[in-house]
């Protein structure tokens, strides 16, 4: 630190100051790195079943267990999952008590939520695709009648009588 106060930096990248600094103080057991890491996970767009995996692997080394795993899972991952999925799971009646039952849980919210959210998408494609055909099919049956009036069944007329 002091080279470093002083303007003589003797390190050519960031890297190598980082190393130098963990290897001068430490970089943290790997309990408290994995507690942090824990914290840090979110699902983003990700699937649930992605996401429960990264967040298997980050719990086993925490030595977080039990209850203390669910109010991770739950609450403090601030946003790390879908909210509507995050609200289902705190708001059910019939809670898990295991951290496997609330994984499994959200993972099947998660496959319902997208299920829906896909339908949805196909419904407003084809009310857009019905919106779009509509019109020109009046307009061709309109034009249509008109041709057959006037141009495909013309009347005879009668020839004068001499």
């Amino acid at each position: 630190m002091e080279d470093l106060e002083a303007g003589e930096v003797k390190y050519e990248s960031a890297g190598e100051f980082l190393a130098e600094i963990k290897k001068e103080f430490g970089g943290g057991d790997k309990e408290s790195m994995k507690v942090v890491e824990l914290k840090r996970i979110e699902q983003e767009g990700r699937i649930m079943e992605e996401f429960v995996q990264d967040f298997k692997r980050v719990a086993r080394g925490s030595k977080y267990k039990g209850c203390l795993l669910i109010k991770e899972f739950k609450w403090d991952i601030n946003g790390a999952i879908n909210g509507a999925i995050r609200r289902k799971l705190i708001e059910a009646e019939n809670q898990p008590g295991l951290i496997k039952q609330w994984l499994k849980r959200a993972i099947a919210l998660d496959r319902n939520w997208r299920e829906s959210r896909r339908k949805e998408e196909r419904l407003k494609g084809k009310k857009e695709n019905n919106r779009i055909l509509t019109p020109r099919s009046n307009n061709q049956k309109a034009h249509r009648q008109i041709l057959s009036q006037s141009q495909v069944w013309p009347r005879r007329q009668e020839t004068p009588q001499q």
